[in-house]
């Protein structure tokens, strides 16, 4: 049976931003079979469900949430005979959606097991990770997934998605485009077996590692780099440093047709388009580092580190950060004719 908890039901306790009011119920799920059950149960009172996994990809409205948080905690991950085998090529590494993203990757590194050392530190839980194709530094998810496994509350059955079958694209997949309907239960990935992470594909981290982009270095100093790098973006949680208080990048680059790439900016590879820098669009079109302060009484602002992370420096609202971003996405329109899209899930409010 899943357990209603003892502790704190208001969702800026669970959630990175830490702003969010009450939920109606909360649920939490130590097993799949709980999960299944607690969001079945809902579904049968039409009731609406929210499925809390890590919070780190939230903006919840300041009036909270009026149905069950259904809270996602099971554990488990499961190799293959292959991936305990060094003379094997590869393992196959089933986990479930409760477990902790960054400590999988921390266990895959340890073990040998090649393809996610880029995407070292990003918080959250594993069943977030295919639903917003997550990515960082040249590697996301899409590159490594085999799998997932759903429960489909439409059709009220187990089903599991084939990597092709999952539509994957920038910051994208069919569970994003189609919210609420799947819920993740684990996710299955094909690792490769070695010492070497896979090629180094984005400049920045080739540069702190003092390599040509594309070159192969040891596993431990690709996620020793990459932990260095958000560390220094205010990228990896910490309680005591205000610039981690959010939700990481707050919008996603956008993909825009060639002509209309602003001179000067930084542009990468893109299915359809070409993807631009979020960040420089922002900072260009006058949002510095920690911009939003005077807006907001100094609740909320700009990372004082980043420009593309929104974050509350103590006792914000959701309305004071939505505030800063309605300010920064229509600066850029109006500067760049270019519609910065959120990439948190918006729960009760909006831009």
């Amino acid at each position: 049976m899943a357990d209603r908890p003892q502790g704190p039901e208001r969702l800026a306790e669970r959630t990175t931003l830490r702003v969010g009011g009450p939920a109606r119920s909360w649920v939490t799920a130590t097993t799949e079979a709980a999960l299944v059950e607690a969001v079945s149960a809902a579904d049968g009172r039409g009731e609406p469900v929210l499925v809390l996994g890590g919070g780190s990809n939230l903006v919840v409205a300041d009036e909270g949430f009026d149905g069950t948080v259904v809270e996602v905690a099971t554990r488990g991950v499961t190799a293959t005979p292959d991936g305990d085998d060094p003379t094997c090529g590869g393992a196959v590494v089933t986990v479930a959606a409760g477990e902790h993203w960054d400590s999988f990757v921390a266990q895959a590194v340890e073990r040998g097991w090649v393809g996610l050392e880029a995407l070292s530190g990003i918080p959250g839980l594993v069943g977030a990770t295919p639903i917003q194709n997550v990515g960082a530094y040249g590697q996301d998810v899409s590159q490594t997934i085999a799998s997932v496994r759903v429960w489909d509350r439409m059709l009220r059955g187990v089903r599991t998605f084939a990597n092709a079958d999952c539509r994957f694209g920038y910051r994208t997949s069919r569970f994003k485009v189609d919210p609420g309907r799947h819920v993740v239960l684990d996710v299955t990935f094909q690792l490769r077996q070695g010492d070497l992470g896979a090629p180094v594909a984005y400049a920045e981290l080739a540069r702190t590692l003092g390599v040509e982009t594309g070159a192969r270095v040891p596993l431990a100093d690709v996620r020793a780099a990459v932990l260095g790098l958000r560390r220094g973006k205010g990228m990896v949680l910490d309680p005591d440093d205000h610039d981690t208080w959010s939700a990481g990048s707050f919008f996603t680059n956008p993909v825009v047709e060639p002509d209309a790439v602003p001179d000067g900016a930084p542009t990468y590879p893109a299915d359809g388009g070409v993807k631009v820098s979020a960040a420089w669009l922002i900072e260009q079109a006058g949002f510095g580092k920690g911009y939003g302060a005077e807006l907001t009484g100094g609740r909320a602002s700009l990372s004082t580190k980043h420009t593309l992370a929104l974050t509350n420096r103590g006792g914000a609202s959701a309305e004071d950060l939505l505030t800063v971003a309605r300010e920064v996405r229509d600066g850029v329109e109006r500067r760049f004719g270019i519609r910065l899209v959120n990439e948190p899930v918006l729960v009760g409010c909006s831009l």
